[in-house]
């Protein structure tokens, strides 16, 4: 006997690991801290932010918001227009056992848009004021993780998210003189 295709073990396996996440779910006060973080991450996290870096640094906290606003523009239409090209069932509609934490704010799961957005967001913001890693990165992780937990995404939504948000993030700041990260940019 053969075994199956690699894409159906990839698949099975992305199931297995949405599942144990979203188990963890079940306990009250950890599903409570991913529903705030998840509910942040809708966007409230991150205008309050950028306003904060304008009205603590003036010009240069709206350069970095500006930045950061063009940024997730890009992102947004990004993952739009892959949600609709892919048409990826979230995965509390494919499967019955994982269950919707919280309600999802459209209707296809690849890729993660809050995921997406938290990296992207986090690079750039980084690379102006690399003192809010400290906030940031534990922040975007947390956003991350509460999309598979939440039961909203697979693993792979979320992988692929990451590495969709880095690419723009680090194309974004290569693009803008004067600002660099991880030496890329300035």
């Amino acid at each position: 006997m053969r075994p199956p295709p690699l894409r159906s073990r990839l698949l099975a396996s992305d199931c297995g690991w949405c599942l144990r996440a979203n188990r963890i779910g079940a306990r009250q006060w950890i599903r409570g801290y991913f529903a705030v973080v998840s509910r942040l991450g809708d966007g409230g996290f991150w205008y309050a932010l950028m306003a904060a870096l304008v009205l603590a640094e003036g010009r240069a906290g709206l350069a970095a918001s500006a930045h950061m606003a063009a940024t997730g523009a890009v992102a947004l239409l990004l993952y739009k227009t892959l949600k609709r090209w892919t048409r990826r069932p979230r995965p509390f509609a494919s499967d019955l056992r994982i269950r919707a934490w919280v309600a999802p704010l459209d209707e296809f799961s690849f890729p993660s848009g809050h995921t997406l957005h938290a990296v992207s967001f986090t690079l750039v913001a980084v690379a102006h004021h690399p003192a809010l890693a400290w906030l940031l990165v534990p922040f975007a992780a947390s956003v991350a993780a509460s999309r598979v937990v939440l039961g909203l995404h697979y693993p792979s939504d979320v992988l692929a998210a990451t590495a969709i948000g880095s690419t723009l993030a680090l194309l974004s700041v290569a693009l803008m003189p004067g600002v660099a990260i991880l030496g890329i940019g300035g």
